[in-house]
């Protein structure tokens, strides 16, 4: 019987760490530029693009993960296309991302002051001119910290996608345990692993949210 040491049992933890905190950074990015696009589909003008970007949106946040996470792995493959578990991870994390950042940030843009909005008319500016020049940058201010906050649920979020063979920090701890036959302490580092990736975000978005809100916008 294969004798496993800690340090082997940590290594492939780390090793399978790189994973995980690299679909975080791809699914929070993707999230964030689709998200983008579909906030200004959602405070569209034009009534399609809004009914659009709301059905997506109930689609996403009103469907578990789970369940996203096989639709795209084993949805296409339905039509013969094999489908790759990083690229489904990747595709159903970054839908997910999306469809909860968009409404932070739509939140954040209806929180700046109507006044804004009557200044900028005033001014003989377009809706577009409006939202670039004057209600955007106020509400980037104000989405700062619950976008960072955000983050960390990407990121334990990751470990779902150990159900469709998504080799990430979870599923490298079931792989682990049923080699070394310790469940406590490889589920036990797993778990301070997500808590040392996880806690200085969680810190940091609270810091902002302090710094962020010592100055009312609009003032």
């Amino acid at each position: 019987m294969i004798q496993f040491t800690l340090w082997d049992i940590v290594r492939n933890l780390l090793l399978a760490t790189r994973w995980t905190l690299m679909l975080s950074v791809v699914s929070f990015i993707g999230g964030g530029l689709v998200g983008l696009l579909l906030l200004f589909l959602r405070i569209s003008v034009v009534r399609t693009a809004r009914i659009f970007a709301r059905g997506f949106i109930e689609f996403f946040q009103g469907t578990p993960l789970l369940m996203q996470l096989f639709i795209a792995f084993f949805g296409l493959g339905l039509f013969g296309i094999d489908v790759p578990a990083w690229l489904a991870a990747g595709v159903a994390l970054t839908c997910w991302t999306a469809a909860f950042l968009v409404e932070i940030w739509r939140g954040c843009v209806e929180a700046v002051p109507k006044g804004q909005w009557e200044a900028g008319r005033s001014l003989a500016l377009s809706y577009m001119q409006q939202m670039r020049l004057i209600i955007l940058p106020q509400a980037l201010r104000i989405a700062i910290a619950p976008t960072a906050g955000f983050s960390v649920q990407v990121v334990k979020g990751t470990a779902l996608t150990s159900i469709i063979g998504f080799v990430e920090l979870s599923k490298a701890g079931g792989i682990v345990t049923n080699a070394t036959f310790q469940p406590f302490t490889v589920y036990g580092l797993v778990a301070l692993i997500y808590f040392v990736i996880c806690f200085p975000l969680s810190r940091y978005s609270k810091y902002l949210e302090r710094k962020f809100s010592a100055a009312p916008v609009g003032h």
